[in-house]
């Protein structure tokens, strides 16, 4: 409290005027220090450095009884300021409890009145709202790698709020991706409340929030380079056919302009410092990308073979439901041993290491209810779900000719499963394609054989 700005201000001023006295007027005790330890050190300062103190409401005086008075009414200031902290914990509390997020509402959400509610309920802040979505799902399903990706989608949208330095800040990144209220439940373990569900809607659910935490936690991997840009969309994900290195890419000054060229940078290898013109690398690959492309008939019948399995598994998942409820039924059993443990255990590592499985109980417990929920009723129709996903298997070169290069790099990550050797001389070598382009390529060229429905057995069906 003496430490604060305005406060030294004062005592600076004060201890200039010396040794003239000067009076610091106050409108009430209460609004000198918020405890009596702090009011008393307050009132020796002032005094020390030649002021005295005055307020309409109380006489100060240097006598033993005036000083009794003075702290009592210090005191009571003090526990009435305690009192209030106490109570607006409490309501707070209450409303989480009720499933309502009473603080700052996240990037993304804001506080609005709405019918069927107590009080301000989250509501989709648009369009916040579908950028924090898509940024976390991006993370949880691996089509943004490492948080720096993250950070340049954020980046890439005007309306998203960013720094002094007109950035988005790595640990609001990191927090943006932990914070599991996106995933519709509140976690405030100081107020003894673990993962409790809110009355909210959810930008992503719960499963899509432990991925993401399981990708923070999980094998660290190296930053998204700096020098990625839309001018190189290749940079990085093509390597040499000679030293299996990844190429670099830079403009190269002419006499009257710069011309763009990727080439091999690594010391020893023949093609060190050769380059190769970007067009011609970027047409063999889009020429690559577009032989990715099946033919309709092709596509039609993939899409109604995903359609059968589909409705078989949609039958399949309402027994899953019941088996899932009975696994729930275990897990409440575990956590009610586990409330019983800490409360008889006195050992504090003990405590932490019960409370930290008990932890993992109630996220175990949220994942098998959130499931058992969807089990029989998906969250969306087939053509709903996989409409993004077959308009890539489709033609993944329409979303390669996207001008965002978060786009592009999402191509790369999709279409191929491994880095693109190419020889400078020869061009691209047979590319190692993702599992749907290869399954896809494969009865393009032939290798398949359809047989009844009867004939398939339903084990391996």
């Amino acid at each position: 409290m003496i430490n604060r700005p305005g406060m030294q201000e004062m005592l600076n001023f004060l201890k200039k005027k010396k040794p003239e006295q000067t009076v610091v007027i106050i409108d009430d005790i209460s609004r000198l220090a918020r405890g009596l330890e702090a009011h008393i050190q307050l009132r020796t300062a002032i005094g020390d450095s030649g002021g005295k103190l005055e307020s309409p409401s109380i006489e100060f005086g240097d006598d033993s009884d005036s000083r009794l008075v003075e702290n009592l009414l210090a005191s009571v200031s003090q526990h009435q300021k305690q009192k209030n902290a106490e109570q607006v914990r409490n309501r707070m509390r209450a409303r989480v409890m009720n499933g309502y997020w009473p603080l700052r509402a996240p990037i993304g959400y804001r506080h609005e009145r709405t019918s069927g509610h107590l009080g301000k309920v989250l509501v989709r802040d648009e369009p916040l709202a579908s950028i924090v979505q898509e940024a976390l799902k991006g993370y949880a399903s691996g089509r943004f790698e490492t948080q720096s990706e993250v950070k340049h989608f954020l980046e890439s949208f005007s309306e998203y709020p960013r720094d002094r330095k007109g950035e988005v800040h790595y640990q609001r990144v990191y927090n943006l991706l932990n914070r599991v209220i996106y995933a519709g439940y509140i976690d405030r373990p100081e107020w003894g409340l673990n993962l409790h569900p809110a009355k909210h809607e959810p930008l992503i659910s719960f499963e899509e929030w432990k991925k993401i935490q399981g990708h923070l936690n999980g094998q660290s991997k190296a930053p998204a380079r700096k020098d990625l840009n839309v001018d190189f969309p290749l940079r990085g994900f093509v390597t040499c056919g000679n030293c299996n290195q990844a190429m670099t890419a830079c403009w190269s000054a002419g006499r009257y302009k710069k011309y763009p060229y990727y080439l091999c940078s690594t010391k020893g290898c023949s093609d060190y410092r050769k380059s190769i013109r970007k067009e011609q690398i970027e047409s063999e690959f889009e020429v690559l990308l577009d032989n990715l492309r099946p033919s309709q008939n092709l596509f039609f019948m993939a899409m109604d073979l995903f359609k059968e399995f589909w409705e078989e598994n949609l039958k399949k998942s309402v027994k899953q439901g019941k088996l899932l409820k009975l696994e729930i039924g275990k897990i409440e059993k575990k956590v009610e041993q586990f409330l019983d443990l800490i409360i008889e255990e006195d050992n504090i590592t003990l405590i932490k290491t019960y409370k930290k499985k008990l932890r993992n109980l109630e996220e175990e417990k949220v994942s098998l209810n959130e499931k058992a929920q969807n089990c029989g009723s998906p969250l969306q129709s087939f053509e709903e779900t996989f409409r993004t996903a077959f308009g890539f298997l489709a033609n993944p070169y329409k979303l390669w000719t996207s001008n965002r290069l978060q786009d592009k790099r999402t191509v790369l990550r999709l279409a191929f499963s491994e880095r693109l050797p190419y020889y400078r001389n020869e061009g691209f070598r047979t590319a190692s394609t993702s599992l749907p382009c290869r399954l896809l390529g494969n009865l393009k060229g032939g290798e398949y054989d359809l047989v009844s429905r009867e004939e398939i057995e339903p084990s391996t069906y």
